[in-house]
């Protein structure tokens, strides 16, 4: 069966192009060429989105604005939220919802829609300011990982649960020098956001006497930053032997930097990340990582803001989607 992943690798374009391009997004920038080039393998693959050019039409037409937090480049960077689009984007296909992309200018929202929105969904992290906009365009409007307050709909990860698992199966395997490497998010404003995973390592490690403060480093979400932050860990004299770091993207990054050090994974330091993208299974060695349902996260955003829609109820639901740890080969026991 053709996937948006297998277009991709033979049109020689990025997923996030595909599908924007499948999904008739007029305000990307690409070339006849290549346009004409992804229909044609989406054809000759016969995906089965293009066979009619056209999405099922729905009783009565439901335009959702979605809001784009991440560009085409971050996405590809760090696949995360791209998963959660896509998986966005799939559940509004098969509704028959017209998507409608919203993109920020100055101090509003705006989209080259020109009809009313019925909802809106944003992925990301948003201010008080942001969400008082996306009140403007609906008064329904659902947010993806994301709690904001008890009085939005909104659809999260289990983060704490995770990292409680990663970090009891860490202690089982016999490390008690656990560092972390991680990222930090910001609202428009520059107001930092807490971090889940974050607080969490905290409040474990600390409750058992174990936390130390000159374990932790953060940056940004990317692989340069998980390269650097890992070089400074490995500069400091003292190096855990196991990390949790807190995507995939900055795991990969990190592993780098301890292969140019000769530092063996997972014999001398073990390494354990967050989010289980694509990439995670093919590096070396294959990161344990916690698996994000990801898409289904997308897909559930919908159906909240599909029942907020249709409904009456005047309370917000908060839905908490549950995660996984996938044990390979990059942590191991202490040796």
């Amino acid at each position: 069966m053709a996937t948006l992943k297998s277009i991709a690798e033979k049109a020689g374009v990025s997923i996030s192009t595909v599908s924007r391009v499948l999904n008739q997004d007029d305000s990307l920038s690409v070339t006849e060429e290549t346009r004409e080039r992804i229909l044609a393998v989406a054809n000759e693959m016969n995906y089965q989105r293009i066979k009619s050019h056209q999405k099922p039409q729905a009783k009565t037409a439901v335009n959702v604005g979605l809001f784009y937090w991440y560009s085409e480049d971050q996405e590809v960077a760090d696949p995360y939220y791209l998963s959660i689009r896509l998986g966005i984007e799939k559940a509004c296909f098969e509704r028959g919802i017209n998507l409608v992309k919203l993109y920020r200018n100055e101090d509003t929202y705006q989209t080259n829609f020109k009809g009313s929105l019925h909802g809106v969904i944003a992925a990301g992290k948003y201010s008080n300011q942001d969400l008082e906009l996306f009140k403007q365009l609906s008064p329904h409007f659902v947010l993806v990982d994301y709690a904001f307050s008890d009085e939005i709909d909104c659809v999260v990860p289990d983060f704490r649960k995770a990292i409680i698992e990663v970090l009891d199966y860490l202690l089982n395997q016999g490390h008690e020098k656990i560092g972390y490497i991680g990222g930090k998010e910001y609202v428009q404003d520059d107001e930092p956001i807490r971090d889940e995973r974050e607080a969490t390592f905290y409040e474990y490690l600390k409750l058992r006497e174990m936390y130390r403060k000159g374990y932790v480093w953060t940056g940004r979400f990317t692989a340069e930053d998980g390269f650097e932050l890992m070089n400074k860990a490995l500069s400091s004299g003292d190096l855990p032997t196991a990390f949790f770091i807190a995507s995939d993207s900055m795991a990969i990054g990190a592993l780098r930097a301890l292969h140019e050090q000769k530092v063996r994974v997972p014999e001398d330091v073990s390494i354990v990340s967050f989010n289980d993208i694509e990439m995670a299974q093919y590096v070396h060695p294959p990161l344990t990582t916690v698996k994000v349902q990801t898409e289904f996260m997308g897909e559930t955003a919908v159906d909240l803001l599909v029942e907020q829609i249709q409904s009456k109820r005047t309370l917000a639901k908060k839905i908490v989607t549950p995660c996984k740890l996938i044990i390979r080969e990059s942590s191991g026991t202490k040796s």
